[in-house]
């Protein structure tokens, strides 16, 4: 197959996640109600943690940055689906699809950070506690956020400049609902083994060592709950983490899902679905976990919505 002119591919086509037009309706209600819960959400938990001076502790520093990255995470694939299935037209231009890739990597990249630093912080919080506001120094909360985002840019950038390469044939329909990096290599003419090999490499090592950091700090931290004599003492341990445990293994089953799913040509149903949970379903859902577990943000939330109340 002859490679095609890299320059002269001016957009791609997304296949979305049904082609059936009878359903299009049905799919942008759903997704339009999703995302809102989605923003709303998030951004309630942000207001409330900043509106109460009892919540400025590195464990809400680190979930208001989690709810600001879910609403980007989300906004990067569903706005755009959402366009396209309201002006009929599945098109978006190289440059949207490159940038879109972009964002998205970016942003599930620092989710998955950020439930890494969360994790280490509650192994901080429950076996040193009489030295965890010293480890967990503003100092320190803001350098592993930094560090965050500077692997999550460095690792985005390297990506989006080795696809910048590549040249595409004429077929330019893309088996999705937003621009996958894996399905857009898939796309490609020219040859794509460097590509793949840091696509594969990078995503196997930004999982596997963030997802090592967890299960070592839950190890630890099962440890020291066991070492508690109390029931109750080991009922509240256990009770400031169970929230954010429920949020990783929905994050990372839905992402196992699709890293299983991304390498085949044409993504399945279950693919589909499996990119749904990862990037609509699971930032959806974090508000509700971390506010109907957590005694100290429902506590927040009615003190934000009385202040609501009493401003109208």
């Amino acid at each position: 197959m002859e490679a095609g002119n890299q320059t002269a591919i001016s957009k791609f086509i997304l296949l979305g996640l049904s082609e059936d037009i009878n359903l299009q309706p049905l799919l942008f209600g759903l997704f339009l109600y999703m995302y809102l819960v989605c923003v709303l959400g998030n951004l309630l938990i942000v207001l409330a943690i900043s509106s109460d001076p009892h919540l400025h502790t590195p464990m809400y520093f680190f979930l208001t940055n989690l709810s600001l990255t879910d609403i980007c995470f989300t906004s990067t694939t569903v706005l755009k689906m959402l366009v396209n299935i309201q002006t009929r037209s599945n098109a978006i231009t190289y440059e949207g699809c490159l940038t879109q890739m972009c964002f998205f990597m970016i942003f599930a990249g620092l989710d998955n950070l950020l439930l890494t630093v969360m994790a280490y912080d509650r192994f901080v919080a429950i076996c040193h506690p009489l030295h965890y506001l010293v480890i967990m120094n503003p100092s320190l909360c803001g350098l592993l956020l930094l560090l965050s985002w500077l692997i999550c840019l460095t690792y985005s950038l390297l990506q989006s400049l080795m696809v910048l390469r590549v040249a595409f044939c004429e077929e330019t329909e893309i088996p999705h609902f937003f621009c996958e990096l894996a399905q857009i290599l898939k796309l490609a003419c020219s040859d794509t083994l460097v590509n793949d090999i840091l696509l594969y490499f990078v995503t196997g090592l930004l999982g596997v060592i963030p997802l090592t950091g967890i299960l070592f700090s839950y190890s630890r931290i099962i440890s020291c709950i066991m070492g508690i004599s109390s029931a109750v003492g080991k009922y509240k341990a256990f009770s400031t983490c169970g929230s954010h445990l429920l949020v990783v293994s929905l994050f990372y089953g839905a992402g196992l899902g699709v890293y299983l799913t991304s390498g085949t040509a044409h993504p399945s149903r279950k693919g589909s679905i499996a990119s749904v949970m990862y990037t609509v379903v699971t930032p959806t859902l974090n508000p509700f976990i971390y506010s109907l577990r957590n005694r100290d943000m429902k506590g927040a939330l009615r003190r934000l919505f009385r202040r609501g109340a009493y401003f109208q």
